[in-house]
């Protein structure tokens, strides 16, 4: 008998029903921030990604479904859909005549890594992005959204992190201080942070690794090494969360795995999942555009594993029932 491979998973008819029940709500509240549905192709040419993303991602590393055609042109089934979001923009020209682009996806998703609970190696996300804005309201307006969709679902106990990589300045003073301690305490790291260390060391501050938790629980904290610029933009976006009534707790150490994001980052967290808690995240990419050959354009963005907001929904016996046999 041939089974389906390793790290996907039949969605049945009686499955179904929660799949639209999690569109239907992506796609109501979506619509009701005046964010339009967006599709991308499943697959991309590779740079798309190992340009976008980087190259000492775990995702371009190790996670990408990569071959090459009867073409000989190399493609990459997506990892993610931020790249493919930009650089469709860039291609079919969507932001001249709009100054501010807002778009939504919900779809297919793969990346190759040890299949467990609510991670599989296809899987599903709903997402957002909003493309031209530079401002802090449209980091909170993200947030925003990805709250009221969670509280739609009717999951109202989740943990929201919150943090800021700063603007290039900022993080380049806060990457040259990090260094220095992270060489101070290279033989107590694991080997996969040695290596980030000479690449990306940021994304030091990312790993699971208990011997690397021990260390970095005593590095310099990125929110000492803000400018004016950083401190502003971060305090409008926590003022206006505030001033909604959403919930936040201040994550020094949160950058998220991509290279892309700079300023507000921000994670979704629910113990309904035991110690993979989170379900969700996001932030402010500016400088993808340009990496992409577009011209300079600031965006945000968030996306949400669709199979891991199953699971919570299941947890909480909140899936919607079925419905009823035709007659």
């Amino acid at each position: 008998m041939i089974q389906a491979v390793r790290g996907t998973k039949d969605i049945l008819p009686e499955a179904i029903g929660h799949w639209d029940y999690i569109e239907q709500t992506a796609r109501k509240v979506a619509n009701s921030f005046a964010y339009y549905e967006m599709r991308t192709p499943t697959f991309e040419k590779t740079e798309v990604f190992s340009r976008g993303v980087g190259e000492a991602t775990d995702i371009v590393n190790k996670e990408m479904y990569t071959f090459s055609d009867k073409g000989g042109e190399m493609i990459t089934l997506r990892p993610e859909n931020t790249a493919a979001i930009v650089r469709s923009v860039i291609q079919n020209n969507l932001t001249q005549n709009l100054s501010v682009t807002r778009l939504w996806y919900f779809g297919p998703f793969y990346r190759y890594e040890r299949p467990q609970k609510g991670r599989l190696r296809q899987f599903h996300q709903f997402g957002t992005e909003c493309i031209g804005s530079p401002f802090p309201e449209s980091d909170a307006e993200n947030i925003l959204l990805a709250h009221e969709f969670i509280k739609a679902l009717g999951i109202t106990d989740y943990k929201l992190l919150l943090n800021t990589l700063g603007n290039d300045d900022s993080r380049a003073r806060y990457r040259e201080e990090l260094v220095k301690f992270l060489v101070a305490n290279k033989y107590s790291l694991s080997e996969e942070s040695k290596g980030r260390m000479e690449i990306n060391p940021l994304r030091v501050l990312d790993s699971k690794d208990e011997r690397d938790q021990a260390v970095i629980a005593n590095a310099p904290n990125i929110l000492d090494y803000l400018d004016e610029e950083s401190t502003n933009h971060f305090n409008r976006v926590k003022h206006i969360l505030d001033s909604m009534g959403v919930q936040y707790s201040i994550t020094p150490r949160l950058v998220r795995g991509l290279d892309y994001y700079s300023h507000t980052v921000f994670e979704c967290q629910s113990s309904a999942l035991g110690s993979q808690d989170a379900f969700g995240g996001g932030g402010r990419y500016n400088t993808l555009f340009t990496q992409l050959g577009g011209k300079e354009t600031p965006a945000v963005g968030f996306a949400m594993g669709v199979e891991r907001l199953l699971l919570i929904l299941e947890s909480l016996g909140k899936l919607p029932e079925k419905q009823s046999e035709a007659d």
